[in-house]
């Protein structure tokens, strides 16, 4: 993955607080929710071009021994070079430095991506609570976005 990640000339760590205005207005642009974005139990990382510029971010919200996956986005002029899959790599490799069991993800267009990386469907009720309380699936995400789990052990 290495030398990939090389290829695609960008360099990857976690949000810092000035990049929220920016985490937002990708997020408008992919289409994801955002009205949340900062909340103390999110964790963003992103890709930055050389300038600095981010291209492209994924969020772990934890509760307890679960987190849930979401606002993994590139900005268009990027897309298709690998960066998200970087992106979905390092956040499982968070999820498993923090003792993370299970990830849990909603996604209204992206299901045969996440299939393919592993993650299979799941009814919304088999879902932990404190994970179903979350804003993203109390009211961000719509009713007819597709759950899916992936457990990591």
């Amino acid at each position: 993955m290495i030398d990939r990640e090389r290829d695609m000339d960008v360099h990857f760590d976690d949000a810092e607080p000035a990049d929220l205005p920016r985490l937002r207005a990708l997020l408008t642009e992919a289409r994801l929710p955002e009205a949340d974005v900062g909340a103390p139990n999110q964790l963003f990382l992103v890709a930055r071009a050389p300038s600095g510029a981010l291209v492209g971010c994924v969020a772990l919200e934890r509760y307890g021994d679960d987190v849930l996956l979401r606002s993994l986005a590139v900005v268009p002029s990027r897309r298709g070079e690998g960066i998200g899959e970087a992106l979905h790599a390092r956040a499982l490799e968070r999820a498993r430095e923090l003792g993370v069991g299970t990830v849990y993800l909603l996604t209204t267009t992206a299901e045969g991506l996440f299939a393919r990386a592993g993650y299979a469907r799941i009814d919304r009720s088999n879902v932990p609570a404190a994970v179903r309380a979350s804003a993203e699936f109390a009211a961000l995400c719509p009713a007819s976005a597709v759950c899916m789990v992936r457990r990591l052990d």
